[in-house]
Formats: structure tokens, sequence, C-alpha cells
């Protein structure tokens, strides 16, 4: 499952150091509590914990959505900590991806140009030869001129994993991307995620609360209380299962 056809670059896409976040209210919630992690290019990273261990808060602030308290992200080597608008958002739209469990497509939008959008917003001339290799890759060809709303579940999910991939990204940050899906068609989800790690060479961030889709990964990182706990290589379902008991009873 893990067979790569390319050789990853080397390096660093994505640095967290340090990272503290606060949500006001409540006397103050600590998301996050010094939190240090990286994520290798070209691999593939499980981001786990119980509800409110702080997961996706790390996904939003190494993604650059939401702003720590104090410590840094690197992006690609840029602290995008300082960046103010716009700038924060061009950093984003170049060298970042999105997919998310309830899709974000624009349902006024054929496929192919909700493929396209990251592109034109971003002012770039959008790459329509590679837009078609990643359609055809994610089994959306032929699909082009529908809308998102004739689309099943899965169809809207691999729109959205191509639209992330289309802008050839260095990591695309996945939220609970099969959270909304059947087992079968999560699976399938999973598995262009894989192939997206292997064969093309992208980076993926994702969370999930799924040890199964967990499995997928090179690698599992687990939270608790806004910090990181542990971590497993090569993860396994019945070993994530296991660490996810563990984390949620300490």
């Amino acid at each position: 499952m893990r067979n790569s056809d390319v050789t990853p670059a080397r390096g660093l896409v994505v640095e967290v150091l340090d990272v503290t976040k606060t949500y006001a209210g409540g006397g103050g919630v600590r998301a996050l509590d010094g939190v240090s992690v990286a994520f290798e290019a070209g691999s593939f990273c499980a981001v786990m914990g119980p509800s409110g261990s702080g997961k996706s808060t790390l996904l939003h602030c190494a993604a650059g959505l939401d702003r720590p308290d104090s410590g840094r992200v690197l992006l690609a080597g840029q602290d995008i900590g300082g960046l103010r608008e716009p700038r924060l958002t061009e950093a984003r739209r170049q060298r970042v991806g999105f997919v998310f469990q309830s899709y974000n497509l624009m349902d006024s939008l054929s496929v192919w140009h909700n493929v396209l959008l990251p592109q034109r917003l971003a002012g770039t001339r959008p790459d329509r030869d590679w837009a078609r290799e990643v359609m055809r890759r994610v089994g959306l060809t032929g699909r082009e001129d529908d809308r998102p709303g004739q689309l099943s579940g899965g169809q809207r999910q691999r729109v959205a994993l191509a639209r992330a991939l289309a802008s050839r990204p260095e990591v695309i940050f996945a939220d609970e991307p099969t959270g909304a899906l059947d087992l079968s068609t999560g699976r399938e989800v999973l598995g262009l995620l894989r192939e997206a790690v292997d064969q093309i060479g992208t980076t993926i961030v994702m969370v999930t609360h799924d040890p199964t889709a967990a499995a997928w990964a090179d690698r599992a990182v687990f939270l608790a209380d806004g910090r990181i706990v542990t971590e497993l290589a090569d993860p396994t379902a019945e070993k994530v299962a296991a660490q996810m008991t563990a984390v949620t009873i300490r």
C-alpha cells in the first residue's frame, strides 16, 4: 500500500514550533499547549486524539487558517506567523491545498470550474492539462460539466481532492475527509490520498478519528489536552485503536 513510484523531495514542508493557542470563553480554553511537530515532504501523517484534544486547531494553525498565540509555523521554510493579509492568503494559495469533510464546493459552478477555482482566485493561469490528468486519476473524467448537486458524496469528495491537487500544492491538509462517507466510499477516497503521496509526492496531513483511516498513513500523531503525547510509525488500525483508548482514558 505504501510502495512509491517517485522519490519524494527531502526536507520538511511544515514545522510547528512550540505553538500555543487559547480561545476566549469559559475562562479561556487552551487548545494547543506548546506543540512542536514537523511533517516531511512526500509523507502521509494522521493527526488523532479525542474530541477537544486540539487536533483541528493544530491543522488550522499549521495551514495558516488560524494564528497561534505564540510559537512559530514554517511553511516550506517560510515563517507564516508574521505575515499579514493578503500575503498570508497568497502563501496558502501557492503552497497549500484543503480537503474538508463538508467538501466546500461551489454549487453554482461545474466540476471543472470548481477544480480550477483556487488557481483563478490566486490570479494564476490554470494548468488545464494537469487538471485533466488529476481528474482522470480521481475518476472524474466525463463529469466535468456536472454540478456538485448531481454527484454522490464520494464523487464530491473526489472533486475536492482534484481541486486541491490541481494547483500542485506542497501540502494538502485534510480535515476528516471521510467523515461524511460510507465505509466503501471512504476507503476509495483514502486510496486516492495514498496515491497522491506515492505517485505524485504530495504531503498529506489528515485529521481523523478513525483508526482504519489512520492506517493508510505513514505515521500517526496523537494529541490529548492540547499536547502531543505519542506517535506511531507505520500505524495499523489495531495499534491506532489501542493508542486512542490509552489517550482517551489517560
